[in-house]
């Protein structure tokens, strides 16, 4: 039987839905000579690339994403490398998020292949959240081409774990009565949270699965974790609050790479960094975020961790707006020499340009009338 707390969130209806294999599958519908084969989008295994994605039949050596294309190519050595074409993938994913807002518009996109939708007024006339599910995902195989995979459940947390389930273009349903049952055998990795660092510290208390977390009491997770604590407790019982937010505040959009082996060559770290701006750029894009303060993180063989940030007069979006200034703020945060085992990169000082415009054509239109007064 479901908890009082279950039955108090199963009004929700959450959707997630998620592009499989999105660059690569993007690839192999315009070059059908590559269907079927093993495909790689990332950078050339000769100048320590990196993958950003592959296709499911690249998944089956074992390559994954973030995995050095050298790694990947000793794998995989009749793999396909392919240089990402980001204007493509935005252009696909403009498509599917409009499809997206065709049913609700309670849309929290989280990149340009994956979003959340509350679907819960959409199904107040009867209408079940899986009928909407199922339909969007033939509406994406039918007007894109390409197959996606989503997950129905009562909150976020577990609509993301059963988008993943089925993979792909696959649909599951997690309903209410059976959250804490699913939960209960998975690793703790999977939670939404819970990071490399948190599993390797959980693992030494002896939690290993989402069950042993949950038999832990609150006190004990916030002495050890503090905030982050409450949480543990809460995803553990399948608790998730978080609502769906199409415009949120983000404060920032970033991402990081820790190498298997400490990185020296610094063309190849200016690349990664490079590489990350692109993908960063890609995500304020489907955000409609532009951002002031463009952020570097160096992490040393020794762990400690130093960062380098330079803050714009206007906001930049573009990956080679953020890019210009990637090379003086490498020289910056890693010395001439010197190794680093993780790079991250992040825009902060977020605004949204649709609003920004808006208030630019504002003042224009303000600044026509003084003039013509």
């Amino acid at each position: 039987m479901p908890s009082p707390l279950e039955h108090s969130l199963a009004i929700r209806k959450i959707i997630h839905v998620d592009m499989d294999a999105f660059f690569a599958a993007v690839e192999q519908r315009d070059r059908p000579e590559l269907r079927g084969l093993p495909v790689i989008v990332g950078g050339d295994p000769n100048v320590r690339g990196v993958v950003a994605t592959c296709s499911y039949e690249a998944r089956r050596f074992g390559i994954r994403s973030a995995m050095s294309a050298a790694r990947a190519r000793s794998l995989c050595p009749q793999a396909i490398f392919v240089r990402p074409r980001m204007d493509a993938y935005r252009e696909v994913s403009r498509q599917v998020m409009t499809i997206l807002r065709s049913y609700t518009a309670l849309v929290e996109p989280l990149s340009l292949d994956e979003a959340f939708l509350d679907v819960t007024a959409a199904t107040t006339d009867g209408t079940l959240a899986v009928e909407i599910a199922r339909e969007i995902l033939d509406r994406i195989h039918r007007e894109t081409g390409l197959t996606a995979s989503a997950g129905v459940s009562y909150n976020k947390l577990l609509a993301k774990l059963a988008s993943d389930w089925r993979k792909p273009h696959g649909l599951f349903v997690i309903p209410p009565e059976r959250g804490l049952a699913f939960l209960a055998p998975l690793p703790v990795g999977k939670l939404h949270g819970v990071g490399p660092a948190t599993v390797k510290k959980l693992s030494a208390m002896g939690v290993e699965t989402v069950l042993d977390l949950r038999n832990l009491s609150l006190e004990f997770l916030v002495t050890h974790f503090g905030k982050s604590g409450g949480w543990f407790y809460d995803v553990a019982r399948a608790i998730d609050e978080r609502p769906v937010q199409p415009s949120r505040q983000r404060k920032s959009v970033g991402t990081e790479r820790t190498f298997s082996k400490n990185l020296a060559d610094r063309s190849v770290m200016l690349t990664t960094l490079q590489e990350m701006a692109a993908q960063v750029a890609a995500r304020l894009q489907v955000l409609h975020l532009a951002g002031h303060t463009v952020h570097i993180k160096a992490r040393f063989p020794d762990f400690t961790t130093v960062t380098r940030a330079y803050t714009a007069t206007e906001g930049i979006g573009s990956a080679d707006a953020i890019a210009a200034w990637l090379p003086e703020l490498l020289d910056r945060a890693v010395p001439k020499s010197t190794s680093v085992r993780l790079l991250g990169m992040t825009m902060s000082g977020l605004v949204n340009v649709l609003a920004a415009s808006r208030v630019a054509h504002q003042m224009n239109l303000l600044d026509g009338i003084l003039i013509q007064g």
